[in-house]
């Protein structure tokens, strides 16, 4: 199973046809996926499902349907247990983007950090999680998987936004201050740091 969030609601790629009423289910075709990313962006459903029998198939026929963009990212954490947040689009998220060309996903994680905040010093930690997520890419849907690190910096020099990316803020936060950010933040942010 796969869940993949459109405008927060989510979209479950899975090969089990449960019992439950709580969504419409899709086949795994390129009509039934754009009207299941439809139905979720103009809230007609509150969760969608696409169905494929094969659980191996199922993310490589979906992403044969709707393109797909590998993205690594972190949650950074600095020597007073703060975790590095950054404000685009009018929302908090963590640090995070797109793969180049013959780049490991793990030195992808660190660059974008460090482009996109100004943090340097940074060490991996351990893998977290992958998340899904779709957007508009100049009209088309597309699908983004992050692959998401645990960071660790004892960096404390100015934090810098990448305004060409759209950043305007970077801030570090602790525990309240991560609780209200994800207030207004995405649910794919938000599962991270689920069960802290």
């Amino acid at each position: 199973m796969y869940k993949v969030f459109v405008n927060g609601a989510p979209l479950i790629l899975t090969n089990k046809l449960s019992e439950t009423t709580d969504g419409a289910y899709f086949l795994l075709n390129k009509d039934s996926i754009a009207t299941a990313i439809k139905s979720l962006k103009k809230k007609k459903l509150d969760i969608a499902y696409i169905y494929h029998p094969n659980h191996e198939e199922i993310l490589k026929k979906f992403t044969q349907e709707i393109p797909l963009i590998v993205a690594a990212g972190g949650v950074v954490t600095n020597a007073k247990g703060k975790v590095l947040f950054i404000y685009r689009n009018d929302k908090w998220d963590l640090p995070k983007g797109k793969l180049d060309k013959g780049e490991s996903i793990e030195d992808c994680a660190v660059r974008e950090v460090m482009e996109e905040t100004g943090v340097k010093d940074l060490r991996l930690e351990n893998f977290l999680s992958t998340t899904y997520h779709i957007f508009s890419n100049n009209g088309t849907n597309t699908l983004k998987q992050v692959h998401w690190y645990a960071m660790k910096t004892d960096y404390d020099g100015k934090l810098k936004p990448e305004k060409k990316e759209g950043i305007v803020k970077v801030k570090w936060k602790g525990p309240n201050k991560i609780q209200k950010a994800l207030q207004n933040s995405y649910a794919n942010i938000k599962i991270l740091f689920e069960g802290d």
